[in-house]
């Protein structure tokens, strides 16, 4: 969001008196951004650069990477629901009774509580929320609290089109600017290795072998081309992996890609049919955010489960571990706190394409861990503690026939790998 609200108040855009116009240049500006900048995804997965960089990555050095994808989003756990408790806490209790309690409630020897418990409780609350709404408990209660709690406050559904399709370009021609490009480029990167985590600890969660690093790489390629894609249809926001989902996986317990692509044709189905899209859009943010609080933690707890490759007897280990975790949560605490205050980041010079590149990788969690983690870990004593680094158990996994369960977990379908063959 940093280089997109960068582009958002820019002086060339804003001079725009139109509002509509106004509108429509900067939404080509920011698709022109995203189809620029998703180049360094596509070029560095698919000419397996980031496999070469893999190399340097040990069990150690991900620890505090996947811990703060989990971790580096508290406070899109209970701070949100805290701005609605009568439908956050019941929510949050609810799945976790769902998913943890009864999950060994079977039907016809199902578990089904514990594979639904996602759907289950969202269903109730959000009915709870309507009733609320319905009833008039918020009608004189204060904006902010609305906003929170009604399941109608958005008119979400009034306003969405039944049907809409999306094509191309829809916004016109793409407009490319070197600094905004450069700006989107820093988000890319953050991607890049937020992406990185979340594929490690989805991997763990279903109880797969660890990414080869080819298998790595070309995943990050895959995303570029969703970015590409999103710069030509205009979605305004680049994709990435979503951490939520990987934490579902874990509390779920399916692992399965067929759940992946039937998700994929309901997402398609209701991008077209608006007014669906629309109702599940209704549904309170704070829903969403109990949800969180558990899945988060979940991808948090994998990356801590890596502890167990390595030898934390080890004041080496400890060191690294603690210091990339403390800096990875305090300094984009800074940032935001400094930004907030300011209205712009400690990064403020003339250039704004350098202000947008180091405010946004410092913004992330995972990316100021993953540099701190993998420069101190590959720096400080390296050749003499591979065991404690957990290196033994790692490398057998960095290549694509050092594991034969790989070929199971990560062919591609549909026969695509006389594209992508193993490496």
């Amino acid at each position: 969001m940093v280089p997109i609200i960068s582009i958002i108040h820019d002086t060339s855009l804003m001079s725009i008196e139109d509002n509509h116009v106004r509108f429509l240049n900067t939404m080509r500006a920011v698709q022109g951004a995203l189809i620029v900048a998703s180049s360094i995804q596509i070029i560095l997965g698919y000419s397996q650069m980031w496999a070469i960089c893999s190399r340097f990555f040990s069990p150690l050095g991900m620890v505090p990477v996947i811990a703060l994808v989990g971790f580096g989003l508290f406070d899109r756990g209970f701070p949100v629901v805290g701005r609605c408790v009568e439908i956050g806490i019941p929510m949050l209790i609810l799945f976790i009774a769902f998913s943890q309690y009864l999950k060994n409630f079977l039907t016809k020897q199902l578990p089904i509580l514990e594979r639904f418990a996602l759907l289950i409780s969202i269903t109730v609350i959000w009915a709870y929320a309507h009733l609320l709404t319905a009833s008039g408990a918020y009608k004189h209660r204060p904006e902010l609290t609305q906003l929170n709690c009604r399941t109608d406050k958005a008119n979400l559904i009034s306003s969405a089109p039944w049907i809409k399709i999306p094509y191309p370009l829809q916004w016109g021609a793409p407009t490319f600017d070197a600094g905004h490009a450069f700006g989107m480029m820093a988000a890319v990167l953050v991607s890049l290795i937020e992406s990185t985590g979340a594929y490690k600890a989805a991997s763990r969660l279903a109880s797969a072998t660890p990414p080869p690093a080819h298998v790595l790489s070309r995943g990050i390629g895959w995303q570029g081309i969703g970015i590409l894609l999103n710069g030509l249809f205009g979605t305004l926001s680049g994709s990435t992996v979503s951490v939520e989902n990987v934490g579902l996986l874990g509390s779920t317990r399916v692992g399965s890609r067929r759940v992946i692509q039937i998700s994929a044709g309901f997402m398609i189905f209701f991008s077209i049919l608006g007014k669906f899209g629309a109702l599940f859009a209704s549904i309170p943010f704070t829903i969403f955010a109990a949800v969180y609080c558990v899945l988060f933690g979940l991808v948090a707890s994998v990356g801590l489960s890596f502890l167990q490759f390595t030898n934390m007897n080890s004041m080496r280990n400890l060191f690294i571990v603690g210091v990339a975790l403390f800096l990875g949560l305090s300094v984009p605490e800074y940032f935001r706190e400094y930004t907030a205050k300011a209205l712009h980041g400690p990064a403020h010079t003339r250039g704004g394409w350098f202000n947008d590149f180091l405010n946004t990788i410092f913004f992330s969690s995972p990316t100021v861990a993953l540099l701190v983690a993998v420069f101190l870990d590959n720096t400080l004593d390296y050749k003499d503690s591979a065991r404690d680094r957990g290196m033994p158990w790692w490398v057998k996994f960095r290549t694509f026939k050092g594991d034969s369960r790989n070929e199971e977990f990560y062919t591609l379908p549909f026969n695509l790998n006389r594209f992508f063959p193993p490496s």
